[in-house]
């Protein structure tokens, strides 16, 4: 069974609701994701991926694509 971990994006450019649906259709489409869920107020990216599957470089990619800009979030 494959490792899932759990990593916090933070995202710009969120303007609307309709961003999140974007965004988390995109991700959850992904081999490798097992759940992606946007928090549009925090402009938080919550993923549980599996990292032997997609990297964490794969997942900003994929923000990027439907038009955003995300990156880990430092704790």
């Amino acid at each position: 069974m494959a490792q899932v971990q759990n990593i916090t994006l933070r995202a710009e450019g969120f303007s609307c609701p309709s961003c999140v649906s974007k965004i988390e259709t995109k991700l959850n489409s992904l081999n490798g994701v097992e759940r992606a869920e946007v928090k549009f107020s925090s402009g938080r990216i919550l993923v549980g991926y599996e990292p032997d599957r997609i990297s964490v470089k794969e997942l900003v990619n994929a923000v990027a694509e439907v038009g955003y800009t995300a990156k880990p979030a430092t704790i």
